[in-house]
């Protein structure tokens, strides 16, 4: 019997699809794959466009949910590039109250198909995003398991993470909205984290936040009830100093530490600062 999250082959099954979009998100995507065409010229600039995150999951909220693309270049990403992305992110935002954010992630072909990324960008790309334009990457990719040399390459750098957070903490003290935009992805990736830590010994993937939390702290009791928070945190975000230091100050070293201790440091990526 497969695991969750996995095929019958107990590889990790593909989370997404075009068909779960609910229908108050379907104007945005339609939307969206709108503009991309119109700003990235797929014959000579874009290879393919995907959607992730919960609206592909069907599990998005309106006004609460963001939309989230990734962009497949067919060359390094340029600052023109950018620009253009940036104008897409504004204009969804501005366009529609169903989505509280739009993130555009641009790589090139050659990065996410690369040995380097086969278990970190690869994956992403193969199990965790949706195709909406173009030709599949996932076609060139391999089939992934739930197994140390995945947990290592997704999550294996949290320790670089944490001073750049400590540093943001810092300069944003004075300003909530930037405190609690810092605890929503400190807690994330923690959750996240968590979750690939354990992944190999339970054998199974999920996205889901508290469903993670709750698999994590089968395995870890005594850590728990800060990853439930850490859950919640991610959902809610807070400015609250007290949350902010158990995750970046508590939690998350910890946390570091024993997945080096388990399954060691992910592969380095030269200029490369996570978080």
């Amino acid at each position: 019997m497969a695991g969750e999250g996995l095929d019958d082959d107990g590889c990790i099954a593909r989370e997404g699809s075009l068909r779960r979009v609910q229908g108050e998100f379907a104007p945005v995507v339609d939307f969206a794959r709108q503009l991309i065409e119109e700003n990235f010229d797929r014959g000579h600039r874009l290879h393919s466009a995907y959607l992730y995150g919960s609206i592909p999951r069907g599990n998005a909220v309106p006004g609460v949910s963001d939309l989230d693309l990734l962009l497949a270049l067919r060359r390094e990403p340029t600052p023109d590039d950018r620009a253009a992305a940036d104008r897409l992110e504004a204009a969804i935002d501005e366009e529609f109250s169903q989505v509280n954010g739009v993130g555009v992630l641009l790589f090139s072909t050659c990065t996410l198909l690369s040995e380097l990324e086969r278990h970190d960008l690869g994956w992403f790309v193969a199990c965790l995003c949706t195709p909406l334009l173009g030709d599949d990457l996932a076609d060139e990719l391999p089939r992934y398991r739930p197994t140390p040399l995945l947990a290592r390459e997704t999550n294996g750098d949290l320790g670089l993470a944490l001073p750049r957070w400590r540093e943001r903490r810092e300069a944003d003290h004075l300003d909530e909205d930037r405190l609690r935009a810092l605890s929503r992805g400190a807690a994330r990736r923690i959750v996240r984290s968590g979750l690939t830590l354990v992944m190999p010994r339970w054998g199974g993937w999920t996205s889901d936040l508290t469903r993670s939390a709750e698999v994590f702290g089968r395995y870890y009791p005594e850590r728990a009830a800060q990853m439930r928070l850490a859950a919640a945190t991610a959902r809610t975000p807070t400015a609250d100093p007290a949350v902010l230091a158990m995750l970046i100050d508590d939690l998350g070293p910890w946390l570091a530490a024993e997945y080096t201790a388990v399954h060691g440091e992910k592969t380095p990526r030269t200029g490369v600062v996570p978080g």
